[in-house]
């Protein structure tokens, strides 16, 4: 870059005895500086930046207005800036934009480069001023820049703008609800267009996602993450020690959502070719019967699962299992009349008073369960249900244990030598 001209204002002459202060510091080393001292420099240096960022957005503003570089064929002064300091084009304009913000502003420029206020927190106040509607007397609109100046003293920017919502209510009380709903109203049918969900298997036993959902569905679906991931019941349904009691994990969330897709009520699904929405196994009937632990079994939609996961989900989820013969030939179609019914499950619950499994006290989210398999010739009623917890409803489907059912109701497991 070349070296400035003779400088005759004193904007330029200070922003090059900025440059040399910083060039005599350069080599510096900082490690003989105490603790008081570093805290000190560091503040000083923020403003220092704020204060900086201010002068370049007057400077860029007043560059515009010169259309400097269009001597050189460029299309702005911003793309000219963007092209000399190699800076991308949109932060070269959104230095342009701050100083035309700035100057619209003067109070937030005063701030700003009395290094009082950070450039994030100037951005934020001159959003929510300029939203105000043109019903807002002038006056009022330049006293409510103060306001937000003093917040802007203990509160950082994602603070102040929460506060900027509310500026609105603040000078204007009484027409404050009608314009929240408006803005409510307006956010909502954005983000209504906005929410997607995209996603891929990877081939290897894992699908990756993202997606947009609306503030609202977003925070229902973490609170109701956030209860299934919770250390009560994660203790409650898969035993004593199996989740600390502190926030949940990002891993504890996913294995949250994992179970709340497993255990959302199929008959609430919309029908989709005249039949439920629901997930077809094709499962062998050996694996089905535990005789065989060495095939996956193969979904309608082209994934497999292993047979311990599919044994356990014709049990308990709305699946519907087409079971196989040894040519691969459909012996029988599950059909969710199978499942127990709620009335049944409530029945069972107020029956059991809790999981039946031996020594078991857990008596929250409890599994209904068919004593005989459906397979077998079980019967979808109360006399073959029992309850039992997540943790021993998946033992009563691991082919590594013994089941018993005692006539007083007990559930005891051996595991099989």
């Amino acid at each position: 870059m070349r070296a400035m001209a003779t400088r005759r204002h004193r904007v330029s002459a200070a922003t090059a005895q900025m440059r040399a202060a910083a060039d005599a510091v350069a080599d510096a080393s900082v490690w003989s500086m105490d603790a008081e001292e570093t805290a000190a420099t560091l503040v000083e240096l923020t403003r220092a930046i704020n204060q900086a960022t201010e002068l370049r957005a007057r400077v860029a503003a007043h560059a515009d207005d010169l259309h400097v570089g269009q001597d050189k064929g460029a299309s702005s002064a911003a793309a000219w800036l963007a092209h000399e300091t190699n800076t991308t084009r949109a932060a070269a304009h959104a230095a342009v934009r701050l100083g035309r913000d700035l100057e619209a502003h003067p109070a937030v420029r005063d701030a700003l480069a009395a290094g009082h206020l950070h450039v994030e927190q100037a951005r934020v106040i001159v959003h929510w001023i300029d939203d105000l509607p043109d019903t807002v007397p002038a006056e009022k609109v330049t006293g409510a820049e103060a306001p937000l100046l003093e917040q802007a003293r203990h509160h950082d920017a994602h603070a102040l703008n929460r506060l900027g919502k509310r500026l609105f209510e603040v000078i204007a009380p009484d027409e404050a609800d009608a314009r929240e709903a408006a803005l409510l109203a307006k956010e909502e049918n954005a983000a209504a267009k906005a929410c997607r969900l995209s996603g891929y298997d990877d081939g290897k036993g894992k699908a990756h996602f993202a997606g947009t959902l609306p503030s609202y569905h977003w925070a229902a679906l973490k609170k109701m993450l956030a209860a299934i991931a919770a250390s009560k019941h994660q203790n409650a349904t898969k035993g004593a020690g199996a989740a600390a009691d502190r926030p949940p994990t990002p891993e504890a969330m996913g294995q949250a959502l994992c179970e709340l897709i497993e255990r959302y009520p199929a008959d609430r699904l919309p029908r989709t070719g005249g039949v439920s929405a629901t997930t077809v196994v094709l499962i062998d009937l050996d694996v089905l019967l535990g005789r065989l632990e060495e095939k996956a079994c193969v979904l309608d939609t082209g994934g497999t699962i292993s047979p311990g996961v599919a044994r356990r989900l014709a049990c308990e989820a709305g699946i519907i299992p087409v079971v196989l013969g040894g040519d691969s030939q459909p012996l029988d179609v599950g059909r969710k009349r199978r499942y127990f019914t709620e009335a049944q499950r409530t029945a069972m619950l107020v029956r059991d008073r809790g999981c039946r499994a031996e020594g078991c006290d857990r008596s929250a989210s409890l599994h209904a369960h068919h004593k005989t398999r459906w397979i077998d010739g079980g019967h979808t009623d109360l006399a073959d249900g029992v309850s039992l917890c997540h943790w021993h409803h998946n033992r009563a489907h691991d082919t590594r244990y013994q089941t018993n059912y005692h006539p007083n109701g007990d559930v005891t497991f051996h595991r099989r030598t």
